[in-house]
């Protein structure tokens, strides 16, 4: 049926059911139809129906009309704008409004007056993805007009009744803003974004951190009771920043059992450096894996079921004595982070973009995947060592040797600010440091049937395939199969659950010898220096760590895995010199003096360790990268 323009000249507010003025959750299925004069544009009929709002432009002809945008302009004209992606609407007083795009030149040949129009004004504030890059997500704002105030009135009223019905959503949030990362630059990020969260009506408590630990301390102390007025807390700065504050959230909370080891692993004197280790074959059962006699990690005094306990930090002890009942994994207390940092990997992996606009808008949208987190324990050196356990978490990479020492050299150039790493890491490289140790992890059903590393192959360094080909990879997307996909163990998980919980045997594979890294890949981490990432098909929340471990080589070919990693579609991992494994938890001794880690970025001395992985542990405000 064709829409008569003029019985909208005449009629402004046109409701085909349902009272104008109702501002409840039956007003959000009634249709609401009015004539308005769409900035840049002209007129157009407006229609709000119950998950959105559809457009329909009333002159005869439209020649690439575009929307006055935010950061970065719209493409065209849309004929829906759904309330899944409006994040705020607000009412503007009586002003000028234009009635049609026109260039400059036309604006002052024909005067203003016959351009634009006083009335009455409303905006509703949504975004447009970016042709050119899905994964970023642009601003964009419509702003509309009408010479009747009651009729604006009503529009906003009405579509704030509609997105008030928008589930999961926050009203409250924390924010933690770290001045320093990046290139100091946590400041500025947060003025960029924060009228975002102002248009969609959510309260932020901003914490500017004052010195390193600052956000941890708070996070540790902060009562529960507090934590819950929050639908979640955000981290405005870098991955280690986001460790800061993951780290002070889960070492008070998290009860979890402590990772397995094999039951021949005992205490290793730091001085020799050995380890005691049996048959690598052998089999052990879950009972064996838990048992405490051949544990030696955490005594029930210091990691208990109650987990009211004392941990220490690397600033001095941290004292937990307060309620520990936190639901994990988190439905509704959700964590999130606004990109300021160096290298921002799992901003890139969550969102497919360091757009701090983006993040933001996944924010207040509501957005939500699930991330695992990994639990790295450091052993005691000796039975009679005065130095406490010491627990921590990642969330995207915990790595040894080449990565470690990157880290490590990179601290003592901190004044050349993210440039420091590509310094630091061209140093490393020329340094060309292997480390001898022993890695032990838990053999998974893709190890029995596709083994990395074949017996009796004799390492020459050349490239081979190994693991799936890159056209049968399955990678992480949005609304992710994998990660969607609960498997037997999750279908009776509680927060403490492990892919080897339920299973009745445990079987241990071991790696010997010297290695330029080791390293732990939660997710893909993707960054710019590897834009497909570590491991291109890891998953955000499918329960498994990608062990890599890069054993020691000519330099030329180290130089050549590296490089395959800084281009897209690279196979680093093609090389004899490479092993893969798929695995939810490992152990790591160190047969040498020095022991450095990078965990999320941050430093973590360790000559013996033990990881392992919580499936789904947090939720993020994301949605997964497009690309």
């Amino acid at each position: 049926m064709e829409i008569n323009r003029e019985d909208y000249k005449s009629d402004p507010k046109v409701v085909e059911s349902g009272n104008v003025g109702e501002a409840t959750s039956s007003a959000s299925s009634s249709v609401l139809k009015s004539a308005l004069l769409l900035e840049n544009v002209g007129d157009v009929v407006l229609t709000l129906n119950s998950d959105g709002l559809s457009l329909e432009f009333l002159g005869t002809s439209y020649n690439d009309g575009s929307i006055t945008s935010g950061i970065k302009p719209v493409q065209k004209f849309v004929n829906e704008i759904r309330f899944s992606d409006v994040y705020g609407v607000e009412f503007i007083n009586y002003g000028l409004i234009n009635a049609s795009r026109q260039s400059k030149a036309e604006r002052c040949f024909q005067g203003r007056a016959s351009h634009g129009s006083e009335m009455y004004r409303f905006t509703v504030h949504s975004f447009q993805k970016s042709r050119g890059q899905p994964c970023l997500w642009v601003l964009a704002v419509y702003s509309f007009g009408h010479k009747d105030l009651q009729t604006c009135q009503t529009w906003v009223d009405r579509i704030n009744a509609s997105l008030n019905l928008e589930m999961g959503r926050p009203k409250n949030l924390l924010v933690f803003i770290n001045p320093m990362s990046g290139k100091a630059s946590g400041r500025r990020t947060w003025e960029m974004v924060a009228p975002i969260f102002s248009r969609a009506k959510v309260k932020t408590k901003v914490i500017v951190t004052e010195r390193a630990g600052h956000a941890f301390d708070v996070m540790a102390s902060a009562a529960n009771n507090e934590l819950k007025s929050y639908n979640g807390v955000i981290a405005v700065g870098g991955d280690g920043f986001f460790n800061e504050i993951l780290n002070g959230f889960l070492l008070s909370r998290h009860k979890a059992p402590r990772p397995p080891s094999p039951s021949d692993i005992v205490h290793s004197d730091q001085s020799s450096g050995n380890g005691l280790f049996h048959n690598p074959n052998e089999r052990v059962t879950e009972a064996t894996c838990q048992n405490e006699d051949h544990s030696p990690l955490l005594s029930n005094s210091v990691y208990n079921g109650t987990r009211q306990a004392n941990f220490r930090t690397e600033d001095g002890t941290c004292n937990i004595g307060q309620d520990f009942e936190f639901p994990l994994p988190g439905e509704q207390f959700r964590f999130g982070i606004i990109p300021a940092g160096s290298t921002d990997a799992i901003v890139m992996c969550t969102t497919g973009t360091r757009d701090p606009i983006t993040s933001a808008l996944n924010i207040v949208l509501g957005k939500k995947v699930c991330l695992d987190i990994a639990q790295v324990v450091r052993w005691k050196t000796t039975t009679a060592s005065d130095i406490e356990p010491y627990v921590r978490y990642a969330a995207s990479f915990a790595g040894y040797g080449f990565y470690g020492d990157v880290i490590a050299e990179s601290e003592k150039y901190r004044w050349m600010g993210p440039k420091r790493y590509d310094y630091a890491g061209t140093k490393v490289f020329l340094r060309h440091s292997s480390y001898e140790a022993e890695v032990a992890y838990i053999e998974t059903e893709s190890e029995k049937t596709n083994p990395t590393v074949e017996k009796g192959q004799l390492f020459s360094g050349l490239r081979k395939r190994q693991g799936p080909k890159k056209s049968e990879r399955v990678v992480c997307r949005t609304n992710c199969g994998v990660c969607n996909t609960k498997s037997d163990y999750m279908s009776k998980r509680s927060p403490c659950s492990t892919p080897y919980s339920s299973s009745g045997e445990t079987r241990w594979l071991r790696s010997k010898g010297k290695f330029l890294s080791v390293g732990a890949a939660i997710i893909s981490n993707r960054n710019e220096r590897a834009p497909d990432g570590l491991v291109a098909d890891a998953h955000l929340s499918d329960g498994f760590l990608h062990l890599l471990m890069i054993r020691d080589c000519p330099h030329a070919l180290y130089l050549w895995h590296l490089t395959q990693l800084a281009k897209r579609g690279g196979q680093p991992l093609n090389f004899e010199f490479v092993e893969h494994h798929k695995t939810p938890a490992f152990t790591f001794t160190s047969f040498g003096k020095q022991s450095v880690w990078n965990l999320d970025g941050e430093l973590f001395q360790a000559h013996q360790l033990s990881a392992q992985v919580f499936r789904g542990l947090v939720s993020l405000f994301a949605s997964g990268p497009e690309v």
